[in-house]
């Protein structure tokens, strides 16, 4: 668990970053340190299918277990809504449907946010996708 406020700074980057190799939709980190004394920052993500936020879950915890693990973990089973608590980071990753509908970018609308964007360009329509067989 980082111990100040860079470092989960920086940990909730990395977790962002994570979700952004699984593919996942419209990934935001929240600074809510201000706002609330329960923790540092949100990461909120979704993706596209319960199997896509399943991987999405697993890539972030498989790959920050070198450093640490979740102190909580909720709706695994559902993936409607998983919850990976970090303390001081606190990861949501929502099927589509759901973050629409509990909408916690409203709820937390005073927190500084930041967009992370994957920076890989969709391929070209007209690319193959194979080369020559």
């Amino acid at each position: 668990m980082p111990d100040n406020y860079s470092e989960s700074q920086k940990f909730a980057m990395e977790i962002g970053e994570l979700a952004l190799q699984k593919k996942a939709n419209r990934v935001k980190v929240m600074d809510v340190h201000k706002l609330t004394s329960m923790t540092d920052f949100f990461i909120i993500c979704s993706g596209n299918s319960d199997i896509q936020v399943k991987a999405i879950a697993d890539h972030i915890v498989d790959e920050i277990s070198v450093v640490e693990r979740p102190f909580n973990r909720e709706g695994y089973d559902t993936r409607e809504w998983v919850l990976l608590d970090y303390i001081n980071v606190i990861v949501h990753i929502f099927h589509e449907a759901s973050r629409d509908y509990y909408d916690l970018e409203r709820l937390w609308i005073d927190a500084d946010i930041t967009e992370l964007a994957d920076d890989d360009p969709l391929p070209d329509a007209n690319t193959p996708l194979f080369d020559d067989l």
